[in-house]
């Protein structure tokens, strides 16, 4: 008699993505499927795991990304699959790598933390989409397609608001990339080449969205002393088009403004009552994202993870530069740019308070191509089910779980996705809920996660034994 099954998870414990209390079962997968939970184990099947005092939970769904390149560079996705990711949301803050053609441009800030102006190298969101398909990574995708990219294609003159004309071109692209595959647009409002673009300038470009209800994803305008402004910027944008929408690593910056999430959160709150509000962030009191000045002045300290011109000094603190340079931090900023940094900005009980709200969904905004990037690049995910739920009991692992899998899946319409059950996709992750954690720190950012077993991508294996197993059988997702 042959093989009922691909793969059998045996003797671990289901933690299934909707915060269910966990139960015994074996987990048998056919195909790309969860075709049983339960009693297996007189059943046969081509491969099986012994799951024994391990949690098998769906995997985890990175809800904000910029792995539009990654997936491509280094398709086997080490960063995300060595911590249980097997979904990853990309194209966030107004950053997609299509569809755009630079050449021999230098990509302009924030679009550099993407890499070099050769990485965009696609015309059409489909193109883009197309070469996903046709080299697949290690982790499944769901794209959006980014405001400032499409800024960058219409407009010559970014440091204006958009004429009708120039709005018409990028509505053209939001079709395309819709029509593509895309399940929204993400604006970076906060950054340089969409700061001008005033509010209507933005419901007009994503004027598209409403026909498709697709999402509005955003990295607002402001994070600090008009944090409140911005929230309502974004409610009025998802009134105006009728579409969800998404507060990107949802934060308050600055130490004038430490505590202001017992504001922001309540104001969320209430505004779920009447439209369709997500929200995520990432477990970590530190940012990351290009390097500035002004940026650094809102912080208590200030890494630099990449420059161009002074590629030595990654890794290194910004006040350190400045003293081996005898310049002052606006003088040394100059000199390093084009740059990225880390900024410790945000106070430790606004974090927690975010990632404890109910609606909060966990995301690493890390960026793969920094030098000596944030560790929430590899540590995310553990982070959360280690240091937040385990030792903290800031909520239970069902509770942790759900926040990385069946929210975010539900949030971005992926079918079948987030959940562990009959019929769904066989997305999992075999974790020790006793030893799991991240490793990665600011001082050693590159390193895989403790307590990560197995990680399966559409019934195929991609890490195992501490490693990349080649397995490449990620997916372009819809939504749906």
């Amino acid at each position: 008699m042959g093989e009922r099954y691909d793969l059998i998870v045996r003797n671990g414990t289901i933690v299934d993505g909707t915060r269910a209390p966990r139960h015994e079962a074996d987990v048998g997968v056919r195909g790309d499927r969860v075709v049983r939970i339960g009693n297996l184990k007189n059943e046969r099947a081509k491969k099986a795991i012994d799951a024994a005092g391990k949690i098998v939970s769906p995997g985890f769904i990175d809800a904000h990304t910029h792995d539009d390149r990654l997936m491509l560079s280094a398709p086997e996705m080490a960063p995300k699959a060595s911590q249980g990711v097997t979904t990853v949301i990309a194209g966030n803050c107004g950053i997609s790598l299509a569809p755009l053609v630079l050449g021999n441009r230098t990509a302009p800030p924030p679009l550099d933390l993407l890499g070099e102006g050769d990485w965009y190298r696609f015309g059409s969101f489909a193109e883009y989409v197309k070469t996903l398909e046709e080299n697949p990574a290690a982790t499944n995708a769901a794209l959006l397609v980014g405001h400032t990219t499409l800024r960058v294609v219409a407009m010559g003159d970014l440091d204006r608001a958009a004429t009708e004309n120039e709005i018409g071109k990028m509505q053209v692209m939001v079709r395309e990339a819709l029509d593509a595959g895309a399940i929204g647009v993400s604006t970076g409002l906060y950054y340089e080449p969409a700061r001008a673009a005033p509010t209507e300038e933005v419901i007009e470009v994503c004027r598209p969205l409403t026909a498709s209800k697709a999402l509005y994803c955003t990295h607002m305008r402001d994070e600090g002393d008009e944090v409140t402004g911005s929230l309502e910027e974004t409610f009025r944008i998802g009134r105006e088009l009728n579409v969800p929408v998404v507060v990107s690593h949802h934060k308050v910056v600055g130490t004038p403004n430490f505590g202001r999430t017992s504001e922001t959160l309540p104001l969320i709150a209430e505004r779920m009552k009447s439209q369709g509000i997500s929200l995520d962030c990432y477990p970590y009191c530190a940012s990351s994202t290009i390097l500035s000045a002004d940026r650094a002045a809102l912080g208590t300290k200030t890494l630099v993870t990449w420059s161009k011109p002074h590629p030595e000094f990654a890794g290194m603190d910004l006040a350190v530069i400045a003293g081996k340079m005898n310049l002052s931090i606006e003088k040394t900023t100059q000199k390093l740019l084009p740059a990225g940094a880390i900024y410790f900005s945000m106070d430790e009980a606004d974090v927690q308070r975010v990632l404890a709200f109910e609606h909060t969904m966990v995301g690493s905004d890390g960026l793969p191509h920094d030098a000596a990037p944030h560790p929430r690049l590899w540590g995310t995910f553990p982070r959360v089910l280690g240091h937040y739920s385990r030792s903290l009991g800031l909520f239970p692992l069902e509770t942790a779980v759900y926040k990385m899998t069946g929210l975010t899946a539900k949030t971005f319409g992926l079918k079948d996705r987030g959940v562990l059950k009959e019929g769904a996709y066989a997305d999992l992750c075999v974790f020790d809920a006793a030893t799991v954690d991240e490793a990665a720190t600011f001082a050693r950012p590159i390193q895989p996660a403790r307590g990560i077993e197995t990680v399966i991508v559409n019934g195929a294996i991609t890490w195992q034994d501490g490693k990349s197993t080649g397995a490449r059988p990620g997916r372009v997702l819809r939504r749906h």
